[in-house]
């Protein structure tokens, strides 16, 4: 089925839960809310004609200008997009779920925002989701074991958000 179709099956059965959608991108998308990612997540595993039985990638993406100026504009507000990379073994086919969070939960900066965990779904999300935290600072609520396995557990940050500021000294160790 090609992801064309499978948009227009999920708008059929989603309809406004489908916050976004992509037909003619080059890896076809959607976008949902969190509250409905992991609904979504098992139809598109489970309905015999998509079977996206696995997840290859869990990753996320940070919009925000650290240098912006004060006042200026940009063409979006800064948010956070956690993109998920699907595939079906069965078909050889491939698709895209995305979910747009705001960088901080509640506008309140270090407090991670937070989407529902896919790892019940797709084993696999389990490391990705881990990974994510890690890095991104995104908290996937229901997720059996969520911790750093990237950097020491006393790390603080997360340094793949644009506005992380490398510490100086680490234990004892300078940097650059």
């Amino acid at each position: 089925m090609s992801g064309k179709q499978t948009i227009e099956r999920l708008q059929k059965r989603f309809g406004d839960q489908l916050t976004h959608v992509e037909p003619a991108a080059i890896d076809p998308w959607v976008e949902v809310s969190p509250s409905s990612l992991v609904e979504v997540c098992r139809y598109l595993r489970d309905a015999e004609e998509l079977r996206l039985n696995y997840c290859n990638s869990i990753s996320v993406v940070d919009y925000c200008d650290p240098n912006a100026k004060p006042g200026g504009k940009s063409a979006w507000e800064p948010h956070l997009e956690v993109v998920y990379h699907l595939s079906s073994i069965q078909y050889k086919t491939t698709f895209v779920v995305k979910v747009m969070l705001p960088r901080w939960k509640d506008d309140v900066q270090g407090m991670l925002p937070e989407v529902p965990s896919v790892s019940g779904v797709w084993s696999t999300a389990d490391w990705h989701e881990r990974e994510a935290y890690d890095l991104s600072g995104v908290w996937f609520t229901g997720h059996p074991n969520l911790e750093r396995i990237l950097c020491p557990e006393d790390w603080v940050g997360h340094p793949l958000r644009k506005d992380y500021e490398m510490p100086l000294e680490y234990h004892g160790i300078r940097g650059r």
